[in-house]
């Protein structure tokens, strides 16, 4: 949020757009929170209280539910932790990157490893639970220096970490450099090493992986990114929030100026609302439930969405797949096999249909 915005005016369009998502979901309860984009740490914790009370009085809480928010590990946003803890916050994720100094001038993080490990000593100390994320495989990084950093990392007590090869996209910084000659990225076999490494290391220290990047104790895994994973309804408010709800797929304004000027006219936010045919639908719970370690049930998938499993999965190549030790396929069940994971963007438009 920039400095200039009156808070009045956004805690009314955030209530209203709230609001909005309220009335089309009627009878639910929620099972998670999470504050998101940007930097929503620096948001008033009384702001970050009066939108946690408001969804309570909306569609009410379970019992256990998970109120997340992501943060930098800078002094300023570390400095809230305590009032965010008291506004309802229980769980931080926190943006580390990296413990290594030379690492994150690469990366071109703000903060530095002194405040990286200050600011998840202070979130284990304001919040119930606290995760963080590491980027690796970065230029000049030996296997050897990574396994080192992750153990330390998974040393530090936390019960779910997020860990992330660096990948080159097009248009990036990263992208440009590399167009330069200014570092040279991981081949296939040594991203792959990297990686079963990092899951090796992880799984022997009670912390393995649930998700192809996220890894977690048991009991600890973030169950708001599961319910998308998972293909459940979740709504969004704020500038550029997407939502999935009863097949409809929402999209907000993504600038502010244009969220806060739609609001105002129409009582929410949203740019768009698309409904989403039961095809569409078993794509996207395919391309995000086979992310997961458990994978998923497609007979449950498919009476949930009134198709039959021919319509979602080719089978034929399901069996192949199976047969080279990618996938696992049992009964209904169907899972991408840890060596999968590393071929998965590969694997994923092979099988879905």
């Amino acid at each position: 949020m920039r400095e200039s915005v009156d808070i009045d005016d956004w805690r009314g369009a955030l209530l209203r757009d709230m609001a909005y998502e309220a009335r089309q979901t009627p009878g639910h309860c929620l099972t998670s929170i999470f504050f998101g984009g940007g930097t929503p740490s620096l948001m008033p914790p009384a702001l970050v209280a009066d939108l946690i009370d408001a969804a309570g009085q909306h569609w009410g809480f379970a019992p256990d539910i998970e109120i997340t928010l992501e943060a930098n590990p800078n002094s300023v946003e570390v400095a809230r932790f305590a009032d965010l803890a008291r506004a309802g916050v229980n769980r931080v994720s926190l943006g580390i990157q990296s413990f290594e100094q030379d690492m994150l001038r690469f990366l071109g993080r703000a903060h530095d490893a002194d405040e990286a490990r200050t600011a998840l000593d202070t979130a284990q100390a304001n919040f119930t639970r606290a995760s963080f994320d590491l980027i690796y495989a970065l230029p000049g990084q030996t296997l050897e220096q990574w396994e080192a950093q992750l153990s330390h990392a998974l040393s530090l007590g936390t019960g779910h970490l997020s860990l992330y090869q660096l990948t080159i996209e097009p248009g990036t910084r990263f992208e440009t450099m590399v167009r330069r000659g200014e570092f040279v990225p991981l081949d296939a076999d040594q991203a792959a090493d990297f990686y079963e490494a990092t899951r090796k290391l992880t799984m022997s220290l009670g912390i393995p992986a649930y998700e192809i990047s996220n890894h977690a104790r048991t009991g600890e895994e973030s169950r708001h990114n599961l319910a998308y994973w998972r293909y459940r309804d979740y709504v969004g408010i704020g500038p550029g929030a997407h939502g999935r709800r009863g097949g409809m797929a929402t999209q907000r304004h993504k600038k502010p100026e244009n969220w806060l000027r739609a609001v105002a006219q129409d009582g929410h936010g949203a740019e768009s609302e698309t409904r989403l045919d039961a095809r569409d639908q078993a794509r996207e719970a395919l391309m995000m439930g086979l992310r997961l370690t458990e994978g998923l049930d497609i007979s449950a998938l498919a009476a949930r969405l009134t198709l039959h499993e021919d319509e979602m999965l080719d089978r034929q190549a399901v069996a192949r797949l199976a047969g080279y030790g990618l996938l696992r396929a049992e009964g209904s069940a169907i899972a991408v096999s840890p060596q999968g994971m590393l071929l998965l963007d590969a694997i994923l438009p092979q099988i879905v249909i």
